[in-house]
């Protein structure tokens, strides 16, 4: 059975999930700013931002406006947040 393609932003979330997994990104640690990931895994800022939604609705990450993006659980430890629809 050959694998369905995924949107560019599910990779980039995969790919920074499989870093808090594996501890190289350890829970408080920040994530590197938008920009900054946009050089480091050559993605348009779009992608970088739909990936950082992606990895809070996994319950991975936290955002601080002005502040950054920690890591605040690992995969195993994170409960997806469920949407409420407002």
């Amino acid at each position: 059975m050959t694998e369905l393609p995924r949107y560019e932003y599910v990779k980039l979330a995969d790919e920074i999930a499989a870093d808090i997994a594996s501890g190289r990104l350890p829970v408080g640690a920040a994530l590197p700013g938008e920009r900054a990931m946009t050089e480091i895994h050559s993605v348009s800022i779009g992608t970088v931002r739909r990936a950082v939604v992606e990895l809070r609705r996994r319950g991975l990450v936290a955002t601080l406006p002005a502040k950054g993006t920690y890591v605040i659980a690992t995969p195993e430890a994170a409960q997806p947040r469920q949407d409420d629809g407002a």
